[in-house]
């Protein structure tokens, strides 16, 4: 299993932590009474999650400019017709996913094009499904124009849990369909806003995978 670049080092300080804790009590206990066989569980149990939540499963994909593909892994919670006021100024189809902590955290571009627009904004950290947390949380937004000429905006959201986005998109760069737009660590939410005339192949409460489910097909 690969881990992901920005887990490695917190992976690698868990890991010597929890080799180093089980070492000690084995050494003072022999794990011969019941609190050293709990500790012992709940260290493993404890660096097993913070090295499954970092992972990084390979996702190839048959690159295809007329879809928009699944940005992150999660669960489809919200589908509306809005209008995006940061960048775009018009109506929208908004697609949000969300990610609880068993999902996969990392962010990748939905399609190719030319990175038009990039925002960090501070902000709360509500419950991330919520449809509020789009505009009220923390959040990083991303801009992507198609060659021909079609704009998508990415809104990467922080959760309850969730206390640092990485965005790897800069201005006038190239996004990759399927390669790496960043990571949100711990619970957080993607939202996609396309062209109206866009096909939504998604419905709610589905599951969805990055590089892997088609959320649009683009006209």
């Amino acid at each position: 299993m690969r881990i992901h670049k920005e887990g490695r080092t917190i992976v690698f300080g868990v890991v010597i932590f929890c080799l180093a804790f089980i070492s000690n009590i084995a050494w003072i206990t022999a794990f011969d009474n019941l609190f050293s066989k709990i500790a012992g569980t709940l260290i493993v149990l404890v660096g097993s999650f913070v090295t499954y939540f970092f992972r990084n499963p390979y996702r190839p994909i048959q690159t295809d400019q007329s879809v928009v593909y699944a940005p992150a892994d999660g669960q489809i919670v919200d589908i509306d017709t809005v209008f995006e006021k940061e960048f775009l100024m018009q109506d929208c189809l908004k697609v949000s996913i969300f990610m609880s902590i068993w999902n996969v955290h990392v962010n990748r571009f939905p399609i190719t094009g030319k990175i038009s627009y990039t925002k960090y904004h501070p902000g709360n950290y509500f419950i991330a499904s919520h449809p509020k947390s789009s505009e009220l949380n923390e959040h990083q937004s991303v801009v992507i124009e198609t060659a021909g000429g079609i704009s998508i905006l990415v809104k990467q959201i922080a959760g309850t849990l969730a206390r640092r986005i990485i965005c790897y998109a800069k201005v006038g760069g190239q996004a990759i369909q399927g390669e790496d737009l960043g990571f949100i660590r711990f619970g957080s939410r993607v939202d996609i806003f396309m062209p109206l005339n866009a096909e939504i192949q998604v419905k709610m409460n589905e599951t969805v995978k990055g590089n892997q489910t088609v959320i649009a097909r683009i006209k």
